[in-house]
């Protein structure tokens, strides 16, 4: 029997490089997946349809804008009550820019603030009563390596991978009584779109700085996080809550 059949999974920032290998490894291991991204991504259900053909398992489209956060909220509570209920709850969605603190206006700074950790905290509100109904259930946290200060120019990021630190933590005390386990991951550098986007330019001397700072030489891949995430929603952690495990190649 696979690992996670019969469980629902939500997640979200799901169309992005990290998002798409999640989706793919967790529907192989039988999970029925929801992908959460912007309603206004083209080719959304298209990018959707072939991740499901790639990982032969359910996977499906939802469209939400995670920056209207009660209506975020109000649409996933939907959502968990027509599936009857969400098992597993991926917290993947991120903003990042680098650039100095001094050029972040203060709407960037709330703008990370909301969709990389209030959200997390918005959508395990809509999730958690039946996880509790259940007596079981998962949520996993996207933390970052950037929280050990040395890395310059994502200041509105990392105060929102703090925040989201914090919220794991606590929610692990909280949920931990009702059988639901809430842990987080803090991925080094991965090869990403977001990443290219990011750096544009300016990428072989990222690239090279990475490799010079990890112990393993080699640059860690969405599947590599995929990976993890599937541990940790799967059966063989149920005894682990509360932690934050970084990934990150010997940084």
């Amino acid at each position: 029997m696979k690992a996670l059949a019969g469980r629902k999974v939500l997640l979200t920032g799901g169309l992005g490089s990290l998002g798409r290998a999640q989706a793919v490894t967790l529907a192989r291991a039988g999970a029925r997946v929801l992908v959460l991204d912007r309603p206004d991504i083209g080719d959304a259900e298209q990018t959707v349809a072939g991740l499901a053909g790639q990982a032969r398992g359910d996977i499906a489209f939802v469209g939400c804008d995670l920056n209207r956060l009660a209506d975020a909220e109000a649409a996933v509570a939907a959502l968990a009550a027509n599936e009857g209920g969400i098992d597993i709850l991926i917290n993947n969605a991120a903003l990042i820019i680098n650039r100095p603190f001094e050029q972040f206006s203060l709407a960037e700074y709330e703008d990370q603030i909301r969709v990389n950790s209030s959200a997390a905290f918005a959508l395990a509100r809509a999730c958690a009563p039946a996880m509790k109904a259940k007596g079981y259930g998962k949520i996993v946290n996207f933390c970052s390596i950037t929280l050990n200060g040395r890395w310059d120019g994502y200041v509105p990021y990392v105060a929102s991978k703090g925040a989201m630190l914090g919220l794991t933590k606590s929610l692990a005390r909280e949920l931990g009584p009702h059988g639901i386990r809430v842990n987080a991951v803090s991925p080094g550098a991965v090869v990403s779109e977001a990443e290219a986007r990011v750096f544009g330019d300016r990428l072989k001397q990222y690239n090279d700085w990475i490799l010079e700072n990890q112990s393993l030489k080699t640059r860690i891949e969405p599947e590599n996080i995929a990976e993890l995430v599937l541990f940790l929603v799967s059966p063989a952690s149920d005894m682990i809550s509360g932690q934050n495990i970084a990934i990150d190649g010997g940084w």
